[in-house]
């Protein structure tokens, strides 16, 4: 930061404090050896070319939105209350929205990640706990991640799922296999599986016949909400707590640095805006992924008590049901079709492949932000793996393929617990003008007078420290 002029109007205290937000060591950035990989364009280019520069890292983020631990709470909900619960994946989605949007302002504007935000602005004694929760709250979520995976191989190829599960700790050599690539391979990778879930749901709801939706009750069930049925607030707290993620909130702020940013207001500007518009895209598609997993449990089990499938088998649908896999042993008679199964399946594992990449980022992410460790890719990934398969075998190998539900719903429950820890300081962050410097709400007046930023991370931000 340059000395301020002669005339400046900033007292002493006020300079000491923008002095405390001063950027983190460079050898200390986030995920190294991506950040900064990605070229923008200035600020002459067009909309769409800034578009193409920016989009990609709230694609990633996404994938936490729809992730098989989302798909439990939406093929219950559906089954029981149709349509009713609708409004619930749209209420949660919006809060995704604005908890990621504010991520990624975080981000741009300091130069930082949630976790390195947390280091440097709390006191000392708090990083290891904090690390520590983030580190239970992606073991849980990558729980969530190896079951759907191993299940998804399960009913596909018959595997035991005991077997599934260690199976899926081989899927370490995909993350490193990409990281050899840079971020766009990454966000390539991520979305075409996005786009393999989403083209899925597509080809069950409009092209098979039988599960037309119908729209106008749909439309009713948006915009009226309510929980006229027993048992609706429990499944919607579930929805709640299985859709916003706490980890993405510190991998958004660093993935959002993959961009190699200029230094002035206008860009920061920019680079908000279209930050901005990849992550309401994003989540918005995820919107549609999660209601299309709801409507078709509307469409094909509500008001069923059971399913007689292949070889005369009866499968009853009870509050208890493990909805994945009662969903895929009985989509293709309700159906008429195989296909409609292996669609389903299709679309489970690309969301739990898809899922583990981020959440391998997310711990990297804070690992490093926390405690400024660094270890190699291949051991961080076989640490976080073996963490995540080490309770699924051994609780599948006690109970039995019954324990997925369980699983499911247990990691969900640790990430609804831990998301507090990270949703707070992101709001304390986002909302100090200490912290972003005016930018929270509006860029700063060029004239404020403490200077220009000379760091690596976005300039401008120290401008209007003393305003906070």
């Amino acid at each position: 930061m340059t000395p301020p002029a002669p005339n400046d109007r900033s007292d002493p205290a006020e300079l000491a404090a923008a002095a405390s937000v001063a950027p983190a060591h460079p050898s200390h950035v986030s995920l190294e050896g991506m950040h900064g990989s990605v070229e923008v364009p200035d600020g002459r280019a067009g909309f769409w070319q800034n578009w193409r520069a920016f989009v990609g890292p709230a694609i990633l983020i996404s994938v936490g939105y729809m992730d098989p631990g989302n798909w439990g709470t939406d093929l219950q909900g559906g089954a029981q209350f149709k349509y009713g619960l609708l409004w619930v994946v749209a209420l949660a989605s919006l809060m995704a929205i604005f908890m990621q949007v504010l991520s990624a302002r975080l981000g741009v504007v300091t130069g930082k990640d949630l976790a390195q935000c947390c280091r440097d602005w709390y006191p000392k004694w708090t990083r290891w706990p904090n690390w520590l929760s983030c580190e239970i709250a992606i073991g849980a979520c990558d729980l969530a991640e190896v079951l759907g995976s191993a299940v998804a191989l399960n009913l596909m190829f018959h595997i035991p799922l005991l077997w599934a599960v260690i199976i899926t700790g081989l899927d370490v050599l995909l993350l490193l296999a990409l990281q050899r690539f840079g971020m766009r391979t990454i966000e390539a990778v991520v979305l075409l599986l996005v786009a393999t879930m989403a083209g899925c749901y597509y080809l069950e709801i409009f092209i098979l016949a039988p599960t037309q939706p119908g729209f106008a009750e749909m439309g009713r069930a948006l915009v009226a909400p309510s929980f006229a049925q027993a048992g609706m607030i429990y499944v919607a707290i579930g929805m709640i707590g299985a859709t916003v993620m706490p980890h993405n909130l510190y991998l958004h702020s660093a993935l959002v640095q993959s961009r190699r940013l200029q230094k002035d207001d206008a860009s920061i500007k920019r680079a908000l805006l279209f930050n901005t518009i990849d992550a309401t895209t994003a989540l918005t598609i995820a919107f549609f992924v999660n209601a299309a997993i709801l409507v078709l449990a509307a469409v094909v089990f509500f008001g069923k008590d059971s399913v007689t499938v292949a070889g005369g088998t009866v499968v009853k649908f009870t509050t208890d049901s493990d909805w994945i896999r009662v969903a895929y042993l009985t989509l293709a008679p309700l159906l008429g079709t195989t296909v409609a199964s292996t669609l389903f399946a299709v679309a489970l594992l690309a969301a739990g492949q898809s899922s583990t990449i981020t959440g391998t980022l997310a711990g990297q992410v804070v690992m490093e932000g926390f405690m400024h460790w660094r270890i190699q890719p291949w051991v961080r990934r076989l640490i976080t793996r073996t963490l995540a398969i080490l309770p699924a075998v051994f609780i599948i190998g006690l109970r039995g393929d019954s324990s997925v539900t369980d699983l499911l719903t247990l990691s969900q429950v640790v990430l609804a617990l831990q998301l507090p820890l990270a949703m707070f300081p992101l709001l304390q962050f986002t909302s100090s003008r200490l912290r972003m410097g005016g930018m929270e709400e509006r860029l700063v007046p060029a004239d404020h007078g403490l200077g220009e930023c000379d760091s690596h991370h976005g300039a401008g931000y120290l401008r209007s420290a003393g305003r906070a």
